[in-house]
């Protein structure tokens, strides 16, 4: 077991540990026979196949050698009104900091549906193409995202009431996409946010369509078994992948948590090939800090499965001035170091993957307006004290 690291990084200064990051050849993707979505922005390739030429001090590099450190590849969802060129695809400065810090990679968007399978019959794989080739190209894994999720679905799909009908989508869909990446694909985040929220009654419950939560059409129309399924078909196309459930939430011991746990068990008594369980952590600094976080993975793990924190991000309320408060970003730091600790601490906790590394990309202002700088990275690539903080951890965890 890797030890703990106690140590906390709140006055860390976030000065003089610059990268010189790798340098990129891009090349615009030709389209495959399979992106036939007209109209589809260029996708940019990665050339260079090394990333020799970046300044060997990036998170990956002193990270313990069982541990990937990743980040989402930042593009498609809230991006395509954001008012900026696809950040992946366009930002040079973006792709080379993703080479140099990081040892996996998460598409944001780019394999979501209404992305990837917008039209029924045409799947739009370029953007997903061009992440896994940077991805190769820099020495990096990659985490599949996402294939059974109730958000984020085109239209068409909604639509289809016929239940064997739905069902015969979603398993092409699945076998589809994963099959397409097969062996170049690390992990996959197969069923996502399948329950909904805490309510009244202190239960949680799938998204069925039985709460005024949002319902999940492929659970609700489709009932539960869909879940066995939908790991199945998973595995069939790539059984060397390592499937994952993941939602947020859940990085406490409580209701949702304790929900997933059993049907985790459940799941492997079946003989499903569930492989492990994901904490997001989208976390916010008005709410205390999940302390039961090493405990929680831990018993995920000693149920045989893989942990990993797969949507890592910190935010919190902005001062008028929209500057975060010294205070505030060394109890970001913390927090974000706290929640590294935790999957230290735990044996298969081998993947830990922050939600965007730069605060012009992130997610939290279009969802939560008033809150913000939850990334690692101010918006010119200035490190923070949490990037210190995990830098020093990683470092620390590395030399035991």
């Amino acid at each position: 077991m890797r030890s703990l690291i106690g140590s906390r990084a709140a006055a860390r200064c976030a000065v003089g540990m610059g990268v010189l990051p790798v340098v990129l050849a891009a090349a615009v993707l030709p389209a495959t026979a399979a992106d036939t979505k007209a109209g589809s922005p260029p996708v940019q390739a990665q050339e260079d196949q090394s990333y020799g030429q970046a300044k060997k001090d990036g998170l990956r590099t002193v990270a313990p050698d069982d541990l990937v450190i990743g980040t989402a590849a930042a593009g498609g969802g809230h991006h395509l009104t954001a008012g900026y060129p696809d950040p992946f695809t366009y930002d040079k400065k973006y792709r080379k900091i993703l080479a140099a810090e990081f040892s996996s990679v998460s598409p944001e968007n780019q394999m979501k549906w209404d992305f990837i399978h917008p039209e029924r019959g045409v799947y739009n794989f370029a953007a997903a193409d061009a992440i896994v080739d940077f991805a190769e190209a820099n020495g990096q894994v990659v985490r599949g995202h996402t294939l059974l999720w109730h958000s984020q679905l085109p239209a068409w799909v909604t639509a289809i009431q016929d239940p064997e009908e739905l069902r015969a989508v979603l398993k092409d869909h699945i076998q589809t996409v994963v099959g397409r990446y097969k062996g170049r694909i690390q992990q996959w985040d197969v069923a996502n946010e399948i329950f909904a929220d805490t309510w009244d009654d202190g239960g949680v419950r799938l998204r069925d369509g039985s709460t005024r939560a949002t319902a999940n059409p492929f659970i609700q129309k489709l009932g539960p078994g869909i879940i066995a399924d939908a790991f199945r078909w998973a595995h069939e196309a790539d059984p060397e992948a390592t499937l994952f459930l993941n939602d947020y939430a859940v990085e406490d011991v409580n209701t949702k948590s304790t929900a997933y746990y059993e049907l985790a068990k459940q799941l492997l008594a079946e003989g499903v090939p569930l492989g492990g369980f994901a904490f997001q952590a989208h976390l916010d600094l008005q709410y205390p800090f999940p302390t039961t976080l090493a405990a929680n993975m831990q018993r995920f793990d000693d149920l045989g499965l893989e942990t990993a924190i797969t949507e890592l991000d910190v935010r919190f309320t902005l001062p008028e001035s929209g500057v975060p408060t010294a205070e505030q970003l060394a109890e970001q730091a913390d927090t974000y170091q706290g929640v590294l600790e935790a999957c230290l601490s735990v044996e298969d906790c081998n993947s830990f993957t922050i939600w965007g590394f730069n605060d012009k990309y992130s997610w939290v202002p279009s969802f939560s307006p008033g809150q913000g700088a939850a990334t690692v990275m101010f918006e010119d690539y200035e490190r923070k004290p949490a990037y210190y903080a995990l830098y020093d951890t990683l470092a620390a965890a590395s030399q035991d």
